[in-house]
């Protein structure tokens, strides 16, 4: 459903309808308690949402490559994703480098970034860089954290270094793009 070409929406039987209805009742008696996770409650509500549109995908083609580099750039692409979003201060952003996730997926690294810039046209280094680029953005919006705290999170170990990234990647630094 969240990839390019999958299929935008799901027609729902009856007794689907009734099973989604039962969720989002769920979601909507959470979010007016005043119970003090609640947002956790409800972003796992959320994912059994999600879950529900993926499970409704056949399987057989789910995983269905054409050739062995986009296999790889999946299971890449997959690991990268598994690590966002970054839901608290402790947790931290931990394979931050193309040798991280070759050495995850027991592939040589001179593998994994042909293979991913074969089927993206874009680097290895690029894609990673982009994605921290982009959860720092929603962190900067979404949350009261302190930039050193965001960078921290991201598996920056000096908020400088934090910023010399985010300015290199947004032309901004941390603190002018939470301001605008």
């Amino acid at each position: 459903m969240f990839t390019p070409g999958g299929i935008p929406a799901y027609p729902l039987t009856p007794d689907e309808e009734v099973q989604i209805a039962a969720i989002f009742n769920k979601m909507e008696t959470e979010l007016n308690s005043d119970y003090a996770y609640k947002f956790d409650l409800l972003a796992n509500q959320l994912m059994e949402l999600v879950h529900f549109a993926l499970k409704r995908q056949p399987s057989e083609t789910i995983y269905k490559h054409p050739d062995a580099n986009s296999r790889i750039t999946a299971v890449f692409m997959e690991l990268l994703e598994r690590q966002f979003p970054i839901e608290s201060i402790s947790q931290r952003f931990a394979l931050r480098s193309a040798k991280d996730y070759a050495e995850e997926l027991s592939v040589h690294v001179n593998h994994l970034n042909r293979a991913v810039k074969n089927t993206t046209g874009k680097t290895t280094t690029s894609l990673i860089a982009d994605r921290i680029a982009s959860e720092a953005k929603a962190l900067l919006r979404h949350t009261n954290w302190n930039i050193a705290e965001i960078g921290y999170s991201l598996g920056f170990e000096e908020a400088s270094h934090f910023n010399n990234f985010f300015r290199k990647q947004t032309t901004l630094t941390p603190s002018g793009f939470r301001n605008v």
